[in-house]
């Protein structure tokens, strides 16, 4: 059985249109989560809205939304106000353009849906574009309103259906010359580079998202499980940082000829709290006994 449509309207290309319905593509229900509780109870606590100036607890009824002017200066909106503000892709979503798949940034992409037909009536026209968009490879762009919000989206097809991406709006992304002016432009080996290419393409491999496994989650459910259960829950010792300085040409040679198990595993162990420490830190200490 379906999940209940997040969004209902019309998906309109040109004169042709057709009954639709939304529903995220996504979902975190099988995310462990923690709530807060009082220690000394063991109750679960309640989160309650606190006036910043008087201390006191405001009630449901007395909240409002404001926008501020400036520092402790707001102009409180209805909700009735907010709905007064038409947007005419309110219950419509109206293809605009076709562009190359390859031409949108992967920056912009932002929550993905499924966008399926709303009844049988609505099944040949919701056919005829979808198997338009096949046939010409491009992606639909196309405006949608959702909780209040214009986004843009991107529309292609999927399976049967079609997969609706919202974007953001470039005002929502931070220019990336911040971020990379400062990075060098250091003189690397052309022996280097092969290296590196080397042990590319021994890691060569096709997207494949049936094998990603959250281990950490994996780890925090086997966490929980043992201390309900009563066992005890050991803290791992604390990783040595390795001192000694290897040179770029010898960790590429190394790295080519097997490398080392990915610190993400490592980390996922640690949050049992039952791996052992790791070699390096045995070693050191029992040299350290030796030595003493």
């Amino acid at each position: 059985m379906a999940p209940r449509a997040y969004w209902k309207g019309t998906l309109k290309l040109s004169l042709v249109s057709c009954p639709v319905v939304l529903y995220p593509a996504t979902t975190a229900a099988e995310k462990t989560r923690f709530h807060l509780i009082n220690r000394e109870t063991g109750n679960r606590l309640k989160q309650q809205m606190i006036d910043s100036e008087t201390g006191d607890v405001v009630e449901s009824d007395q909240k409002g939304r404001g926008y501020e002017l400036r520092k402790g200066k707001y102009v409180e909106i209805e909700p009735e106000e907010l709905e007064a503000v038409q947007i005419e892709s309110n219950h419509t979503i109206d293809i605009e353009s076709f562009v190359p798949r390859e031409e949108i940034d992967q920056r912009y992409l932002n929550h993905p849906y499924y966008i399926a037909p709303d009844g049988k009536a609505a099944v040949d026209a919701f056919a005829v574009i979808r198997d338009a968009m096949k046939d010409q490879e491009r992606v639909a762009l196309a405006k949608i309103v959702l909780t209040n919000r214009e986004h843009v989206m991107a529309i292609e097809p999927l399976g049967k259906g079609l997969l609706g991406t919202t974007l953001r709006f470039p005002y929502e992304l931070r220019e990336e010359d911040q971020f990379f002016d400062d990075i060098k432009s250091p003189k690397i080996t052309k022996d280097m580079v092969e290296l590196a290419g080397h042990i590319l393409q021994t890691k060569a491999a096709h997207f494949d998202p049936r094998k990603f496994k959250d281990e950490y989650e994996d780890a925090l459910k086997a966490l929980v499980k043992r201390k309900a259960s009563g066992k005890k829950i050991e803290l791992p010792e604390p990783e040595e940082r390795p001192s000694n300085v290897v040179s770029l040409m010898d960790a590429l040679k190394r790295s080519l000829k097997g490398g080392k198990k990915t610190a993400a595993k490592s980390h996922a162990r640690r949050a049992t709290g039952r791996h052992r420490a790791p070699r390096k830190t045995h070693r050191s200490t029992a040299r350290h006994r030796k030595a003493g």
